[in-house]
């Protein structure tokens, strides 16, 4: 009789293992509003492609624009080695930023509206012009064009979380869960100079607690030039059509691997010839 059962129990596994991407998104949403975490995704569905998270990301995103939020940025997260090593992943990753994931520093942020939020210093540049998807059709944007198209750089704070319990994540895991992305904390900016670009490889960013350094790393642990991540998104969102409007922030992805966001501290990004940026989390 075990043997007559068998196959019916690894057709009912297979299904099991083939959720709809609709229903997973379904459960991230409710997971962040909920604030209690669920398992990975991919846990769910062990075939799960990188693209198929995207569309899992895509379906949320779609979903919190119609009930009213705007984009206003992309992020790119994975772009350090020491953040890859720290989440076992080996490529970028990208995701979007709406309106009510900023925060403008000096500001008190209420961390317990998130799950296990974490921090990371990094740059954040502002489109000053236009880039249409239809660039991708002359091929990959260059550097030089991308700096064109910047008008301001920001010191930046990210702070990321995970909707997928005790941060057991793949790839395609944190794709899903729009690049575990929760705030932006931005300030003062400086203006885009080709001198300041020109720095920006070398430049240390620091992460204060409460006045202590916690954790630091230079520009160029991004990609070799933290501007190289903001061009990695432009251009493989326009492989995918997306155009990027003037204004938008470009999250370029950290210097230093996370470090947990606690509560009832100051937490400060600076770094030599920039604002800035400070926040405090409540009790």
């Amino acid at each position: 009789m075990a043997t007559d059962a068998a196959p019916a129990d690894m057709a009912t596994d297979a299904v099991l293992e083939n959720v709809a991407l609709e229903v997973l998104a379904a459960n991230l949403a409710s997971a962040e509003r909920s604030r209690v975490p669920i398992g990975p995704v991919t846990a769910s569905r062990s075939t799960l492609t990188v693209e198929e998270a995207y569309e899992i990301q895509l379906f949320n995103i779609t979903s919190r624009l119609a009930a009213g939020a705007s984009i206003v940025g992309r992020k790119v997260g994975l772009t350090s080695l020491a953040m890859q090593k720290q989440l076992g992943v080996d490529q970028p990753d990208y995701g979007v930023i709406l309106d009510d994931m900023m925060v403008l520093a000096p500001a008190t942020l209420d961390a317990s509206t998130l799950i296990s939020p974490r921090v990371e210093a990094e740059f954040s540049f502002r489109l000053g012009r236009n880039i249409p998807a239809a660039h991708a059709l002359a091929g990959p944007m260059t550097l030089e064009q991308l700096r064109a198209c910047v008008d301001r750089v920001y010191l930046s704070m990210e702070i990321i979380d995970s909707r997928i319990t005790d941060w057991k994540i793949t790839l395609a895991d944190t794709i899903a869960d729009n690049a575990s992305s929760a705030r932006l904390v931005i300030g003062e900016s400086s203006v885009a100079t080709a001198a300041l670009f020109d720095s920006l490889p070398g430049v240390t960013l620091q992460l204060l607690c409460d006045d202590e350094v916690v954790s630091e790393g230079e520009g160029r642990a991004v990609l070799g030039d933290p501007l190289l991540g903001a061009l990695w998104a432009v251009n493989k969102l326009g492989e995918l059509g997306e155009d990027l409007a003037v204004g938008e922030i470009i999250l370029a992805g950290a210097v230093h691997a996370s470090v947990p966001l606690t509560r009832g501290s100051t937490w400060t990004v600076r770094a030599e010839g920039f604002p800035s940026v400070t926040i405090r989390t409540a009790l």
